[in-house]
């Protein structure tokens, strides 16, 4: 493997893991709105990844279905069909006339472990990046 292939597969965990934590952020912050733009409270978002082939060189062409290398992206953001969590308070704007509100079906403690394990998940891919990097370096300073 050369090192642009190395680079273009940690670039694009890079951009799948970015995602992963913006959807987790996203649902944090709406974990308490209970109005949204299509009605009803907002429902939790996943990202699912997919892997891809890595368009490649003449190298890859060769390669028997198991060494092929693959990069990762983002398929598509699915909304999570857990039912809402259903809170008694009669106060609320929201209440329908027996005082129960439908609240987002976003656990916080889960979106939490997914956001700190997407953030160790970037950091590892930074951290391959890095290594390519200094190869990349090391390799220059030999040839000198």
């Amino acid at each position: 493997m050369d090192i642009l292939t190395a680079m273009k597969i940690s670039g694009s965990a890079l951009k799948a893991e970015r995602s992963r934590i913006n959807i987790a952020s996203m649902n944090i912050a709406n974990a308490n709105t209970t109005r949204t733009i299509e009605g009803g409270p907002y429902k939790a978002k996943s990202v699912v990844f997919q892997a891809k082939e890595l368009d490649g060189s003449f190298q890859n062409v060769f390669n028997s279905v198991t060494d092929k290398l693959r990069t990762v992206e983002v398929s598509e953001i699915v909304e999570d069909d857990t039912p809402f969590v259903e809170v008694y308070d009669p106060s609320h704007p929201d209440a329908d006339e027996n005082g129960i509100v439908q609240m987002p079906n976003v656990n916080t403690v889960e979106q939490m472990v997914d956001l700190i394990s997407a953030r160790r998940d970037y950091d590892a891919n930074v951290a391959a990046l890095d290594a390519v990097k200094s190869m990349a370096l090391k390799a220059l300073e030999i040839s000198k």
